[in-house]
This record gives C-alpha cells, sequence and structure tokens, in this order.
C-alpha cells in the first residue's frame, strides 16, 4: 500500500492512498457497511454516491456471517461484491458499547454475543487473525475506547493499555501473511478520550511504531 501526500497548502491534507483493489482519493466520505454492506443499497448504488471504500465491521463480521462462511466465498469483496479497497474496524468500539457484556483485561476483552449470548474473546493477536481471514485492505488494532467523560487518569490508563496491545497486534500482523493474496496494511486508532496531551502521546507513539 502506498500514500501519496498531494496537497498540505491549508491545515487540510489532500492525498491518495494506493491499495490491491483500488486507489483512494482522501480525505474520504466511507459509508459504513457493519456486516459488510451497506444497508438498503445495492453496489451500484453505492457506486453511484462515487464512494471509493466502504467499513465492515470485525465484530459483527466475526459473530455474523462468520469468518468461515466469508472465507469460503474467498473473501469479504467477493462475499459482498464490492470489488474496490474495504476497511475493517477491530471491534474496539463495539465491544466498548456492551459495557455489561464485556470485561477487559491486559489480555484482550472477553465479551458475550449480542445475539446469543455465547461468550468469545478479542486479543490483539486473534483480532489480527479475525481481519486477515476477513480479507479487508485496512485493518485497525485492537483498542480500548474510553467512555468521552473519562477522568483524565482513567484515560490515560487506557491509552497505554491501547498501546501495549498496538505492540503486540503488529508483532502478529508482522509474523503473518494476508489469506486471500493481495496487500493489507494495518492502522492504529488514537485514543486519549477529549484529552489534547493523551492523545499527542498516542500519536507519537503509534507514529514510532510506523
Amino acid at each position: 500500500m502506498k500514500f501519496k501526500v498531494l496537497n498540505t497548502d491549508s491545515k487540510a491534507r489532500a492525498g491518495l492512498l494506493e491499495t490491491d483493489h483500488g486507489t483512494i482519493e482522501t480525505p474520504i466520505f466511507m459509508p459504513v457497511g457493519t456486516q459488510g454492506t451497506v444497508k438498503a443499497m445495492s453496489v451500484e448504488d453505492i457506486n453511484r454516491t462515487g464512494a471509493q471504500i466502504i467499513l465492515g465491521n470485525t465484530y459483527h463480521l466475526y459473530l455474523r456471517p462468520t469468518t468461515k462462511v466469508i472465507k469460503h466465498f474467498g473473501g469479504i469483496q467477493k462475499f459482498n461484491a464490492w470489488n474496490k479497497p474495504m476497511l475493517t474496524d477491530s471491534g474496539g468500539f463495539q465491544v466498548f458499547s456492551l459495557q455489561e457484556l464485556r470485561k477487559i483485561t491486559e489480555e484482550g476483552v472477553v465479551f458475550r454475543s449480542h445475539i446469543d449470548g455465547s461468550k468469545h474473546q478479542f486479543t490483539p493477536e486473534n483480532v489480527v487473525d479475525i481481519q486477515r481471514e476477513i480479507g479487508a485492505d485496512i485493518i485497525m488494532l485492537l483498542d480500548e475506547c474510553p467512555p468521552g467523560d473519562s477522568t483524565h487518569e482513567y484515560a490515560k490508563k487506557s491509552n497505554e493499555l491501547t498501546l501495549r496491545w498496538a505492540k503486540r497486534g503488529k508483532k502478529r500482523f508482522d509474523e503473518t501473511e494476508p489469506v486471500y493474496g493481495y496487500s493489507q496494511a494495518q492502522f492504529g486508532i488514537i485514543q486519549g478520550a477529549i484529552y489534547e496531551d493523551i492523545r499527542k502521546e498516542s500519536a507519537l507513539a503509534l507514529a514510532d511504531m510506523d
């Protein structure tokens, strides 16, 4: 994957992000296709909007239709007939939203499915494995998404956990290969709630990890 900066004349930055499924002009509006498709829209409908990439949700795709089904079809683009770039988030926000159904530890997150109550675990490592099997062009590191009203102390500890997870997730990514023969890129997620100093610390630490 390559990124080329085209313009930085203002506080905005324009660029081109090249993936094996096509080029994305940044900044870009990315429609949300939680379970691999945008609800109530066909691929033709999405194309008419000019969308260049859509987002899938690791948590939801993992539970339903499951990575086994996606792998059977040869990856997410063949599963949903969207032959353009895709990004999958790590599932961190969805797990955060299930406050009464999950437990966060150093190892990862243990949670219960909102569908049938079954017990699962996301770790920085298996979230990489799951997203490898989903097959999106851009995959995200597992993070803890702290509440917007977090104290500075909680946000700092949360970010430190996210950064430790990032190191583990990057190691797993570097040790594994794409499943479907096209390249994948791994992105980090800046955390720190509303606190500028923590968000800056987060951004610099992730940049240092490349």
